[in-house]
């Protein structure tokens, strides 16, 4: 639990919070996972839009990076999360 203690000190919105502690605990051992918005929204039970604010909220305090992910055809797909 000791690594949430950051994150429960931090100045951050419970919607960053708690979209940081469902990418942490889809994360890997490399603090990477590549969960779709779609998704994150319905496990949280947050609009789309919500879950696009607290990613936003967390790249801008320096606890995630996003990465665009692409398909061979060109088209988008989720997106790469790291936890730093």
């Amino acid at each position: 639990m000791s690594y949430f203690l950051d994150i429960y000190q931090s100045e951050l919105n419970h919607r960053a919070r708690a979209v940081y502690m469902y990418l942490k605990d889809r994360s890997g051992r490399k603090g990477q996972c590549w969960p779709g918005i779609k998704t994150i929204a319905a496990e949280l039970g947050l609009s789309r839009s919500t879950v696009k604010r607290a990613l936003n909220d967390l790249c801008r305090a320096g606890l995630i990076t996003k990465e665009d992910r692409w398909r061979e055809n060109g088209s988008l797909t989720s997106n790469l999360y790291r936890l730093l």
